[in-house]
């Protein structure tokens, strides 16, 4: 049912971007190296932060931040081992047709543009949300109270801080259940205008896809929804870092034995020339993503296909973990928005 909506909710919304000029900010100067990997045969190179946003991000180039990740399991996933590709711990079988159509029309009837079209524009018009800069921790701090209020309408939803090695933490929403098991989506919403200290209003990547979730969970938590079982929704801090904050959080699940029966990801939901959700293939769930699409093509039509390659969002810190995951975006990498990772987005 989350995911019904969470998908709905994408086909209405429209980037914006906002230029402002550039206030004085602080960036963390720590200057140890990091390990990060852009491919499964990658052994791996040491770059300092900036590096990593100007060398690599700036570039789109993708990449995992690796230097904090122990686990061997995590590591064979991430350098490719065939042993190592298994499916989640708790093996899910997925539906083969859409089900509680009349009940998830009903919460998409409730769903609309203005509180998203708002909230991206404060997202925006942060200097920037890099992850290592006070304008990240002061948008992190924007958000978890956002988050906060919209939740208010629902008292049994509880909405905490992951805290990192950074000064950003990500935002948890809970819903619960009357079961444990996790059905999760998530959006990162740091962002960079391709070096640590650029402008980086990053309305499409990834303002628009913290947008579309929030949006989800306001009508949800209007509703006061009780589901089945317990709806998470992550705001994962540190993305264009390589995956930071998503990397800790799915840490933690594997460490603590979660089920997750499903874990959505949206990266960039505001620019689409094909006016299709596009569900990609790579470093995801099979079974998942063939439900995502029944999903897209019940509710909304046809669906575009790719595949983003190594690293490239957050949904591969989650299956790098072993939990399933899918990935819908706003479009095709080929024909996306030109203008992520840059000040002009």
């Amino acid at each position: 049912m989350l995911v019904v909506l969470h998908l709905a909710v994408i086909a209405g919304l429209s980037s914006l971007a906002h230029a402002i000029p550039a206030p004085d900010g602080q960036v963390e100067t720590r200057a140890e190296l990091r390990l990060i990997k852009t491919s499964e045969a990658d052994p791996g190179v040491w770059v300092t932060e900036d590096e990593k946003i100007s060398k690599y991000r700036a570039k789109n180039i993708n990449f995992i931040d690796i230097t904090d990740i122990k686990d061997p399991d995590t590591l064979n996933r991430l350098n490719g081992s065939p042993a190592a590709r298994i499916q989640a711990a708790a093996a899910v079988v997925y539906p083969t047709s859409v089900s509680h159509q009349t009940q998830a029309n009903g919460f998409i009837a409730n769903a609309n543009t203005s509180g998203p079209m708002s909230w991206l524009k404060t997202l925006s018009d942060f200097y920037n949300r890099y992850y290592r800069s006070s304008y990240g921790t002061q948008s992190s701090t924007w958000l978890f109270n956002q988050v906060k209020s919209i939740a208010a309408s629902n008292a049994a939803i509880t909405v905490s801080q992951f805290t990192h090695s950074y000064a950003q933490p990500s935002i948890i929403a809970r819903i619960p259940g009357t079961s444990p098991n996790l059905v999760i989506v998530g959006a990162h919403f740091d962002s960079t205008g391709g070096t640590s200290t650029a402008r980086g209003p990053g309305a499409v990547d990834n303002g628009s896809g913290v947008v579309v979730i929030l949006e989800a969970l306001r009508v949800l938590a209007s509703a006061k929804f009780a589901p089945k079982n317990t709806m998470e929704f992550h705001f994962y801090s540190g993305e264009e870092g390589g995956l930071l904050g998503s990397a800790d959080v799915w840490r933690s699940y594997r460490s603590a034995g979660k089920s997750v029966f499903a874990f959505v990801n949206t990266d960039m939901a505001g620019f689409s020339p094909s006016g299709k959700i596009s569900v990609y293939n790579d470093y995801a769930d099979t079974g998942l993503t063939a439900y995502v699409r029944r999903i897209v093509t019940a509710y909304i039509g046809p669906w575009t296909q790719d595949t983003c390659g190594y690293g490239c969002s957050d949904h591969a810190s989650a299956y790098s973990n072993g939990f399933p995951a899918a990935y819908v975006c706003d479009e095709p990498d080929a024909t996306s928005d030109p203008y992520i990772h840059s000040p002009n987005d």
